[in-house]
């Protein structure tokens, strides 16, 4: 991969389409979006802005701002916006904010860039919740945010300020199991069990929503966790057990 340079490749940074590009020494408007952070990858953020953060002229000051000095130029975009770079620009490197994990407050200081699955096992050490792919596609990773299921190494950790967040240890309730953590063991729904969490999320989550109907169904609404153990049949067993359960 070609690598990111953030002071050449001003086309990173683009307005929204309402804005027009002002002109050079004009004040900015107050959206300028980074259009880089809509990239699917976190470790391809990390990449990007490995320029930025590691380039020894841009230190942090003493309120832990970025202050980066780049010239003002207009650069054309191809998305009909106006894409510009601008000096002062300021970028926190850390935030502190606070949300609710599992029913109990947590008041958090991250690194900016921290994803919602880093801050669940690196710093609340709830490590339930698995690195798979870190990419959102094996589901290892899935925790409930605000009751919707949702791949936490896809979530950035600061967009769920205020949030209710619920991870697999927060399923079980007074000692007791959930009833779809107890089908995937009489079902014996698991080999190596690395995937298990993220399927038990995403099973409870699929039959709060109403798609456990049939076999086909819960495979479709399923399809986005991998078991690499190929457990697939005793899953789908777990969790028509489950949704038969829920109905009784």
């Amino acid at each position: 991969m070609t690598a990111f340079d953030p002071v050449a490749d001003v086309s990173c940074w683009k307005f929204p389409k309402a804005h027009n590009a002002p002109e050079a020494g004009v004040e900015a408007p107050p959206r300028l979006v980074p259009a880089v952070a809509r990239s699917s990858s976190d470790r391809l953020h990390a990449e990007r802005f490995r320029h930025v953060f590691a380039d020894p002229a841009q230190k942090a000051d003493g309120n832990g701002v970025f202050r980066l000095r780049w010239p003002a130029k207009r650069v054309p975009c191809s998305s009909q916006a106006h894409s510009w770079a601008f000096s002062g620009m300021d970028f926190p490197s850390h935030l502190m904010f606070a949300l609710q994990v599992n029913g109990r407050r947590c008041e958090v200081r991250i690194d900016a860039r921290t994803t919602l699955l880093d801050l669940l096992r690196e710093h609340l050490g709830l490590t339930g919740a698995k690195k798979g792919c870190n990419f959102g596609e094996c589901g290892a990773c899935t925790v409930h945010l605000n009751g919707r299921r949702v791949n936490a190494c896809m979530v950035l950790a600061a967009s769920a300020e205020g949030a209710k967040v619920t991870t697999i240890e927060g399923l079980a309730k007074e000692g007791r199991l959930h009833p779809v953590q107890q089908a995937f063991i009489d079902c014996d729904a698991f080999q190596c069990g690395f995937c298990t969490p993220g399927q038990v999320m995403s099973a409870t989550a699929l039959i709060g929503e109403g798609h456990g109907g049939s076999e086909a169904e819960i495979r479709e609404w399923m399809s986005g966790n991998l078991c690499r153990c190929a457990s697939y049949p005793q899953i789908v067993a777990a969790v028509e057990a489950a949704a038969r359960g829920s109905g009784d």
